[in-house]
């Protein structure tokens, strides 16, 4: 026998219903900020993982697809000398919206590098992650960044996430 009235049914389901979105928002969350420590300590396969199997990595100076070409990336001498010479990427807080196992979350990040003694922001980027959710774990499918340099392309990516 059911005690609950058919008002404290709805607003259980309606509950539940914001935990999830709530525990879907903070997991994409999780992931994205799991890039900036992965990427910087060069935990190649650890930046790979937060990508589905074929996920692409669109960036201003190439497209990686699949795991092996962001592994790869991560293990080049270029990013490697970014790490030796000192570096951090930050993101900030994306604003997300989930749609049943998708989801699209946009935000900004810098690539912070030493310089001398201090640090200076080398680039800040407009950032999309699309996203899927399978077997109850959220993977980016695609993630494009463009440099806020001043073109549409970069404003449109940040437009697009409002």
């Amino acid at each position: 026998m059911n005690d609950l009235t058919p008002d404290t049914e709805a607003l259980v389901r309606s509950l539940a219903q914001r935990v999830a979105l709530l525990e879907d928002k903070l997991a994409i969350t999780e992931l994205m900020t799991a890039y900036g420590p992965a990427i910087d300590s060069g935990s190649a396969e650890a930046v790979a993982r937060l990508w589905t199997e074929d996920g692409v990595y669109d960036v201003d100076t190439g497209v990686m697809r699949g795991h092996a070409e962001i592994t790869a990336m991560v293990r080049s001498q270029a990013h490697q000398s970014w790490i030796e010479g000192g570096c951090g990427h930050v993101l900030e807080p994306g604003h997300t919206r989930v749609d049943g196992t998708t989801a699209v979350s946009t935000c900004k990040s810098q690539l912070i590098i030493r310089d001398g003694d201090s640090f200076k922001v080398h680039r800040v980027t407009a950032t999309r992650w699309n996203l899927e959710k399978i077997d109850g774990q959220w993977k980016v499918t695609v993630r494009t960044s463009r440099v806020l340099d001043g073109r549409a392309e970069a404003r449109d990516l940040l437009a697009a996430g409002l």
